[in-house]
C-alpha cells in the first residue's frame, strides 16, 4: 500500500523537483508542410532565374552566363544531396537524364564537351516564361506539380513544354528542386 502511494506521488514530486529554478522551456514546433504559395513562387523563381541566365549571356557572354548558371542550379536543384531526376526537354540517347549537376550545367548554358550535343537552353534570348500548373499535390515537405511552361523569345515565338517538377523542402525553408522532367507535348 505505501508502495503504491509512493508510486502515485513520484510523478507530482519528480514534476516539482524538475520545475524548481527553471523557467519552463521554449517550445518551437516547425512545420516543413509546403504550401502551394511556396511551390508557385519556386516555380516563378526557375523562370526568372532562367530569364537571368539567358540576360547575363546577352550582356556578358559564356562566362558571365555559366556562373549564373551555376549559382541558379545550387540554389533551386537539390544535387548538394546526391542524384536529382533531371530530363530536359531537348535530351536524347545516352544523355537524355542528367542526375549529375555537370550534367544540368550543361543543358542549360552547354559548352561541355562530356554533353556534346547541348547548345545551352538558357542561352537563348527568352523574354518571359510562364508556369501553367494542372496539378499540384502537397505531401509534408514535397510537392509534385505538372502543367506547361511558355517561354516567349526576343522575336516573339512562343514554345511551350509540358512540366512535371518535384520540389522539397528543407528544415531551413529552402525549396529545391528533386525531380524535373520536361518535353515537348505530342503532336498527332
Amino acid at each position: 500500500m505505501l508502495r503504491s502511494r509512493l508510486l502515485q506521488i513520484a510523478p507530482v514530486f519528480a514534476l516539482g523537483l524538475s520545475l524548481q529554478g527553471y523557467a519552463a522551456p521554449t517550445v518551437h514546433v516547425l512545420n516543413s508542410n509546403l504550401t502551394q504559395a511556396e511551390v508557385v513562387a519556386a516555380q516563378q523563381g526557375w523562370c526568372d532565374a532562367l530569364l537571368k541566365i539567358s540576360a547575363a549571356y546577352a550582356s556578358g557572354g559564356f562566362s558571365k552566363a555559366k556562373v549564373t548558371a551555376e549559382a541558379v542550379i545550387d540554389q533551386a536543384y537539390a544535387y548538394q544531396y546526391g542524384p536529382v531526376a533531371f530530363k530536359p526537354t531537348l535530351a536524347s540517347g545516352s544523355q537524355t537524364f542528367r542526375p549529375t549537376r555537370a550534367g544540368a550545367l550543361a543543358y542549360f548554358v552547354g559548352g561541355n564537351p562530356a554533353f556534346p550535343n547541348d547548345k545551352g537552353f538558357a542561352l537563348k534570348p527568352w523574354r518571359s516564361c510562364e508556369v501553367i500548373n494542372q496539378v499540384i499535390q502537397l505531401n509534408g515537405s514535397y510537392a509534385t506539380t505538372m502543367g506547361n511552361v511558355r517561354f516567349v523569345d526576343a522575336s516573339g515565338k512562343t514554345t511551350t513544354v509540358d512540366k512535371t517538377w518535384s520540389f522539397m523542402k528543407e528544415p531551413d525553408g529552402s525549396i529545391r528542386i528533386v525531380l524535373h522532367h520536361s518535353s515537348l507535348p505530342f503532336e498527332s
